[in-house]
């Protein structure tokens, strides 16, 4: 207890001496005044204890953890979604499967129809109430959602969030509050038959429950019953320390009858129901019964049975000692007491307490660790978070973060990746030295400019570094696109048949010194047509293309379409000089995707607080956009690399399926990448080693496998490529760069490339022999 300031006493007048001096006497203390005193310092005492109680409350009873959701998946007709995708996500919602799928959490499966009952949920826009449907689908799509008692059709509604993770407070404890009116009555009566009958009747102490404590503990010789009210065991939780002093057991009581006097029954039991601590995994504490019935059984509150939940009221008297997982026998005993003693009050059926008797011990064998499951996701969204909140907002204020994550990609990339560099290390056989290979991964939504899915490490569940975000590699030629976009944004100089010269360079850096870009079969290839440059990666030709239309201009495209720094002016930028995080590749190749309109990256949707009310929202942000026509001609190219060029191992993994995308391989092979994208998805693989050492591993060879192993977990949506009306296709000849007309032609290699509107060449190869130009058309003719 505080002490009081000191203060000078004031003189007294003699009347007041005279009757100091009676009450205390001449000698010293008499027994009145040491009852005067002893009641000042107990008005004083239990003041200051009635104060501390209002203040805690009243105020903010407990710091609440942030809660981080996926985005949640909207049923309606035509939205694209298999069987297989919905029966994941449900599974991941700890949704059971049943013969029905009418209850709650529920689901059922037949073919293409699939039966649910979903849960309600409070969104930023309003709540969303519990649906029970019947949906079809066929063909990657949903083709009806419709009620399941009246058949009538639902044109949208959306399942319940996945929470994904929680940012909990300094002091680890973890809680979901719940409101004493939507708490199973069932629990309310299992918990006062067991811990305190009288409760409803009794001020905050209970001398009849004292009484049978100490008989009952007197009979055994031990201690085998409390007489502690729930609203002293709330005083203990809530406000002092569990230490066992005749100081503490006397604030407790006192305590206890403040509270009663103060607070209502109601009150004092919804504050029990959340306060009490029911388990513990590493430094995560388990408070209150709304968390510990997902901690135990990973479902809501209401969902439990009678047997659940009297193992959770069970566990309010120690939950160490009666822990499900580490004791059954024990647990499974006291669960039965508490029933037992449900029947003996009446408030149970005997009926239902002699099924829930009789039924198993049913916890969830897999513990709910405290740390999310998607650590790279949920740093992600932290970081976003940091610039609007402070970092004990999120610890403590019960804030509500929904986020772009979808679960099912999630999940897929994960399982993916992970495959995929397994089989990777696999195929490259002993001898080599890849045990140390680590990977990152990103899947965005380019039209949204969302972040679907996120994988920092090889070992997705590892909480630590996070490459995908913090990893700042060299991008090598992945890069190269741009430069070749910045090209075609003036379709009067340039178009992917112009010739470019391939051969020998050198340039002089600024700071004097020669540099020789190499390609990367260290040949070179004379005169080559854009088209060809792009497909087959060829450095040389690259850097002079960058040369000509400048470098600085193709700096003020990337950052037209989302870079967000600037890169120093030198020609081995075109080829990748440059060190970016796969997020940040991402977004510049969203892009590519949306046709040109750079819409950014975003992990966060909004974030509510505590009354779910909406403290921000993150919408789409435009953040530039380069010419649309560009940017397909570009895309027919890049999807060329896949087919025919650096990452041609991408069309025989994915058969044939129209996607696009580019290879990177930095110097001495310390990273492997791909960036590439289809309909829906943009995906960026990154391979190499965090000590910067060799891999021995291009992107050809190692990340595009991967990002196709990757795609193909996704489900491809193939690109539009053909019927754009300001797109021209005329074949051409590679060595020239030149029109080929007809069929009769002695050309050796012909492509099929498109133009923008009128941006063709006009003339023909002199080996297309339909042609009137060139002798040598004439005299292949005649010894035809």
């Amino acid at each position: 207890m505080p002490r009081k300031p000191s203060r000078r006493p004031r003189k007294q007048s003699a009347p007041r001496r005279g009757r100091v001096r009676r009450l205390f006497g001449a000698g010293g203390w008499t027994l009145a005044g040491l009852l005067l005193a002893a009641v000042a310092v107990g008005g004083v005492y239990v003041h200051q204890l009635d104060r501390e109680i209002r203040e805690r409350f009243e105020g903010q009873r407990w710091a609440l953890p942030a809660r981080v959701y996926a985005r949640p998946l909207e049923l309606y007709a035509g939205s694209p979604l298999t069987v297989d995708a919905l029966e994941t996500e449900l599974r991941a919602l700890n949704y059971r499967e049943t013969k029905d799928g009418a209850g709650p959490g529920e689901f059922h499966v037949r073919g293409d129809d699939v039966r649910l009952t979903t849960r309600p949920f409070m969104f930023g826009d309003g709540p969303e109430p519990a649906h029970s449907v019947r949906v079809q689908l066929a063909n990657g799509r949903v083709q009806s959602v419709a009620e399941q008692s009246s058949g009538r059709d639902v044109d949208l509604m959306r399942v319940e969030p996945l929470l994904i993770g929680s940012i909990y407070p300094t002091h680890g404890e973890d809680r979901i509050l719940v409101d004493i009116d939507e708490v199973p009555r069932e629990l309310i009566g299992a918990l006062l038959a067991i811990e305190d009958r009288r409760f409803m009747s009794h001020r905050g102490i209970d001398p009849v429950g004292i009484a049978r404590a100490a008989l009952a503990n007197l009979k055994a010789g031990r201690t085998v019953q409390g007489g502690s009210t729930l609203t002293q065991q709330l005083v203990k939780n809530f406000y002092l320390t569990r230490d066992q002093t005749l100081t503490r057991k006397l604030n407790e009581a006192v305590m206890a009858l403040l509270l009663e006097h103060r607070y209502d029954k109601r009150e004092i039991l919804e504050a029990y129901l959340n306060e009490v601590f029911l388990g513990q995994t590493g430094e995560r504490a388990i408070h209150g019964f709304g968390q510990a019935a997902r901690f135990y059984y990973q479902r809501p509150l209401n969902e439990l049975r009678l047997d659940q939940l009297a193992v959770l009221v069970g566990l309010a008297r120690g939950a160490s000692y009666y822990d499900p997982r580490r004791f059954p026998e024990r647990a499974t005993q006291r669960r039965d007491r508490v029933l037992k003693a449900m029947a003996e009050t009446g408030l149970a059926d005997r009926e239902r307490v002699n099924r829930a008797l009789e039924t198993a011990l049913d916890v969830s064998p897999v513990m709910p660790e405290g740390r999310s499951r998607f650590p790279a996701f949920l740093d992600l969204v932290r970081r976003e978070l940091r610039a609007d909140y402070a970092d004990e907002d999120l610890r403590s204020d019960g804030l509500r973060i929904f986020t772009t994550m979808d679960p099912v990609v999630q999940m897929r990339l994960e399982e993916r990746l992970v495959r995929g560099v397994d089989d990777l290390v696999q195929r490259r056989g002993e001898g080599t030295d890849l045990d140390g290979l680590q990977a990152a991964a990103v899947v965005t939504d380019p039209q949204a400019g969302e972040v679907l899915g996120v994988v920092g490490d090889r070992n997705p569940r590892y909480a630590g570094y996070n490459r995908a975000v913090e990893a700042q590699r060299q991008v090598g030629s992945v890069i190269k696109p741009f430069v070749y976009l910045a090209a075609l944004t003036n379709p009067d100089r340039y178009t992917l048949a112009t010739l470019l010269d391939d051969s020998s360079l050198t340039l002089q850096l600024p700071h004097g010194e020669p540099w020789t870009p190499r390609n990367f079969d260290q040949e070179h290839h004379g005169s080559v047509t854009a088209w060809e440059a792009l497909v087959q990666s060829h450095n040389v030709a690259t850097v002079r293309l960058a040369e000509d239309i400048g470098i600085t201009q193709v700096i003020s495209l990337l950052q037209t379409l989302g870079l967000q720094r600037t890169p120093a002016p030198l020609p081995s930028l075109a080829l990748g000089a440059i060190e970016l995080s796969p997020l940040e590749v991402a977004g510049l190749y969203q892009a590519l995707a949306n046709g040109g309109y750079a819409t950014g990256t975003r992990v966060i949707r909004e974030v509510l607080d505590q009354d779910d009310d909406v403290l921000s929202h993150y919408g789409l942000s435009l953040q530039g956009a380069v010419s649309d026509r560009s940017v397909r001609l570009l895309t027919h190219a890049l999807h060329d690399v896949t087919r025919e060029g650096t990452g041609r191992r991408i069309d025989a993994r994915l058969n044939g399926q129209i996607v696009a995308g580019k290879t990177g391989t930095t110097n001495n092979f310390r990273d492997s990448w791909f960036a590439g994208f289809d309909d829906r998805h943009v995906a960026v693989v990154w391979l190499g080693m965090d000590d910067n050492r060799p891999t021995g591993l291009t992107g050809g060879v190692s990340a595009a496998p991967v990002w196709a192993e990757i795609m193909e977990g996704l489900g491809v949506q193939s690109l539009h490529l053909e019927g754009h009306p300001g797109i021209d296709y005329q074949r051409i000849d590679l060595a020239s760069g030149l029109r080929v007309k007809g069929d009769d032609h002695a050309c050796e290699s012909v492509k099929m490339l498109p133009f923008w509107q009128n941006s063709s060449p006009e003339t023909r190869a002199e080996c297309d022999l339909g042609s009137d130009s060139g002798r040598q058309g004439w005299f292949e003719r005649l010894f035809r």
